[in-house]
């Protein structure tokens, strides 16, 4: 007889396509390098599916999950409430379990916060956002908070990226605008940073967002949300053009860390994840 115990504590990600996102890596070398006896399951649900995968989850009792690309908005139809920086953002990418209640979080604006603020202090900044969804929605907020001076959304639907400028005029003193995303968009000169806030580039190393490659160096520094691959065409285009560059395994990293401590009470050691990451893409500073 052992006194043992065989269960462990079960978090993931919800996701679709979810085969390139690294996250489990690192999310597991975290766990055991602080000695929890946790996994972290990388799972495909499509929008269909996600009704039924949040109630699985609950049904078994996990502590908690992450949701990503398409269902960080979706998500909050199946919550019984939502964090303060949620509700503001309007979007949920980090959701606890604690006695059948979901509770909804976002972790995306200040995951990019942190990896941002190693290379610039974002106060009196200005930004160029690219794309509209959850995560340039939590970023956009994030930054705002942070005393950026003025951030402009692009984005092809202009109604998307007026919904986030709204937003932040409610909520923050940030100077904030929409504009469309015409193919070729032209950076304009005197910008701060310039952030890549869409899928485009994700498990496609050609991929490339409809910019002028050219316009990039108008930027001071050029962001990237997608963690894989991490020098994206993107960001290799604005190396080009001498900027310097902040990729998304940063914003990741960041973004575990703030969601252990929400979903198992753990703070993980960032240097293990960061190994982790590095030595899977063979990153080298």
């Amino acid at each position: 007889m052992t006194d043992r115990s065989f269960r462990s504590i079960l978090t993931g990600s919800f996701s679709t396509p979810c085969a390139k996102n690294p996250t489990v890596a690192m999310m597991e070398a975290g766990y055991a390098k602080a000695g929890i006896d946790a996994r972290y399951i990388n799972c495909d649900v499509k929008p269909d599916n996600l009704a039924a995968a949040i109630a699985g989850a609950k049904a078994m009792e996990w502590a908690g999950f992450n949701c990503s690309i398409p269902h960080k908005i979706a998500v909050i139809d199946h919550l019984d409430e939502l964090a303060e920086s949620a509700k503001i953002i309007g979007a949920v990418n980090c959701v606890q379990i604690r006695d059948g209640k979901l509770t909804g979080n976002n972790t995306d604006g200040k995951g990019f916060l942190a990896s941002l603020r190693k290379l610039a202090d974002p106060k009196g900044k200005t930004i160029f956002l690219l794309g509209a969804g959850g995560a340039a929605r939590a970023i956009a907020v994030e930054l705002a908070l942070a005393g950026a001076r003025h951030i402009t959304i692009a984005n092809r639907s202009i109604e998307k990226a007026q919904a986030i400028a709204e937003l932040l005029a409610k909520h923050t003193e940030c100077q904030a605008e929409a504009q469309g995303w015409p193919e070729g968009l032209s950076i304009p000169e005197g910008i701060d940073v310039l952030i890549n806030a869409t899928s485009i580039g994700l498990g496609d190393a050609d991929a490339l967002p409809p910019v002028d490659t050219g316009s990039l160096g108008h930027a001071a520094i050029v962001a990237d949300v997608i963690p894989n691959p991490p020098m994206t065409r993107f960001l290799r285009e604005a190396r080009k053009q001498g900027c310097r560059t902040l990729d998304g395994l940063g914003m990741l990293v960041n973004q575990g860390i703030i969601g252990a401590e929400l979903v198992v009470g753990a703070k993980l050691d960032p240097e293990v994840m960061e190994k982790t990451l590095a030595d899977i893409f063979g990153v080298q500073d």
